[in-house]
């Protein structure tokens, strides 16, 4: 009679372990949901953060401007003389910017050009040719007086060498008088084709192609040429344009390389051709920022000549004291 009672109580034993093998799996599983809630947004940041890699690296490609087209020979001479026309038009007013009176000078004036600016010429040729105003005078000057006269514009000592045998070659070879031809001017100390070309066109009315470092890299940056060498752009442009176009495209494109298109930051954004430069671009492109980058009349600055031509629109360059 008393084991009768002990039976229920097994039962609630058995019950009991039977409620906590039950709660078992209901705690892992919740466990386990736990867990992937918050595996679940890491994975879904890391794939996020793979897909933003992804388009920030695809970006560059899709923001990347579409390739040119190749130019045939055709259109690109069309384009040349186009921006020939075009810089006429914006400078109607290019010339040469040295001082000078005579043919003499002018050789003078452009073999003291190398490694300085026109303007620093300029400064320097009124006292020189107040002291030498022949070939005569020059070739007969002390070296040591000649070098100290034209010190201002750098290397004085290498062009007054020039100086005295150019100007003792005219004076022995050719009476005193610089020669027309190409042939002859080369022959002279210190003048080589650009500075020949120079003298002809601007001296003589013999057209020429001035290739000077603002030349050739306009010339390359319109895709005129490839050419490195001033002998080979000056040939490459001669086949482009009609032999009388070729004194004073060289100056409008010199005029263009000194006041727009400047070596290390061209002004892309202030520059009326920039429609027909395939290397636009390659400088300042907002507008109010490149329009700061113009220089000499352009840019509201005196100009490089203490005397320029009458229509000139920007202000004379002031003497080398006052500057």
């Amino acid at each position: 009679m008393n084991e009768t009672p002990a039976k229920p109580a097994a039962k609630k034993t058995t019950t009991k372990k039977t409620a906590t093998k039950t709660a078992a799996p209901t705690t892992t599983t919740a466990a386990k949901k736990t867990t992937t809630a918050k595996r679940a947004p890491a994975a879904k940041k890391a794939a996020a953060t793979k897909r933003t890699a992804a388009t920030k690296a695809e970006a560059p490609a899709q923001k990347a401007a579409p390739a040119r087209k190749p130019e045939s020979r055709v259109a690109m001479v069309r384009r040349a003389r186009r921006i020939n026309r075009e810089l006429a038009e914006l400078y109607p007013y290019a010339h040469p910017e040295l001082d000078f009176t005579n043919p003499f000078e002018l050789l003078v004036a452009t073999v003291l050009s190398a490694q300085t600016t026109d303007l620093r010429v300029n400064q320097t040729t009124p006292r020189l040719f107040a002291a030498c105003p022949t070939p005569e005078d020059m070739a007969a000057i002390p070296p040591e007086q000649l070098e100290e006269l034209i010190r201002p514009t750098g290397f004085f000592r290498a062009k007054a060498k020039s100086l005295i045998g150019l100007s003792t070659a005219l004076r022995d070879r050719f009476d005193g008088e610089v020669p027309g031809r190409l042939e002859d001017l080369v022959t002279l100390p210190g003048v080589g084709r650009k500075t020949a070309n120079v003298v002809l066109g601007n001296a003589f009315g013999v057209p020429g192609i001035t290739v000077d470092t603002h030349f050739g890299r306009l010339a390359r940056r319109f895709g005129w040429t490839t050419a490195q060498d001033a002998e080979k752009v000056e040939a490459d442009v001669a086949e482009i344009f009609p032999k009388s176009d070729w004194t004073m495209l060289s100056h409008r494109v010199v005029f263009h390389g000194r006041r727009v298109c400047h070596s290390r930051k061209p002004a892309c954004g202030a520059c009326p051709i920039a429609p027909l430069c395939p290397a636009y671009g390659e400088g300042e492109t907002d507008p109010e920022k490149a329009k700061k980058l113009l220089k000499y009349e352009l840019g509201g600055q005196p100009g490089q000549r203490l005397k320029p031509p009458a229509d000139y629109p920007g202000r004379p360059a002031a003497p080398l004291a006052a500057s």
